[in-house]
């Protein structure tokens, strides 16, 4: 007995996925769907893929209880639980405009921005609470780099030690 018989249009639209797919875990899947149904060994099909037997027998039941949907959602990896990603894309425009400007002009203490203050920036004019690890993810992100301005002292002229009799 067969773990899944794929009718010929689930063959023929999962096929073209095997192809055009760019996600590697759901071109897992698929292949496994697709072995399995040519009469692979659930064994072999996993030692394939460098997953256990219980990871395919795991995909071939979400195949099967996702009947009503398309053959692209059924292969597709289900909705994650977890903690969502909150400020991403969301503070990065606020500190691309803001980055330029001088803090002074706010009304801050300083000359440079640094994360803590544009978290605190965030807070008091966006009513936006932040880490400062995601500032500074946001300014990675972003690209920008800075450094603190180096002094020079002023440079001595080559002829300085004829100048001074020397």
């Amino acid at each position: 007995m067969m773990l899944i018989e794929l009718s010929r249009k689930e063959r023929k639209l999962l096929e073209h996925l095997v192809r055009n797919i760019s996600d590697a875990n759901t071109l897992r899947r698929v292949q496994a769907l697709l072995w399995l149904d040519y009469g692979e060994d659930v064994e072999d099909v996993a030692d394939q893929l460098y997953v256990s037997r219980l990871t395919v027998y795991k995909w071939v039941r979400q195949f099967k209880e996702r009947d009503r949907l398309d053959v692209c959602e059924r292969v597709s990896d289900g909705r994650h639980s977890g903690r969502p990603c909150t400020v991403k894309g969301i503070i990065d425009p606020m500190i691309d405009k803001i980055i330029e400007e001088c803090p002074r002009d706010l009304g801050y203490n300083s000359t440079i921005w640094t994360a803590p203050l544009l978290v605190q920036y965030l807070e008091e004019f966006h009513n936006i609470v932040v880490s400062t690890q995601s500032v500074r993810l946001a300014i990675e992100r972003l690209g920008i780099r800075w450094k603190r301005p180096r002094h020079q002292l002023a440079l001595r002229p080559e002829s300085w030690r004829q100048a001074k009799g020397g």
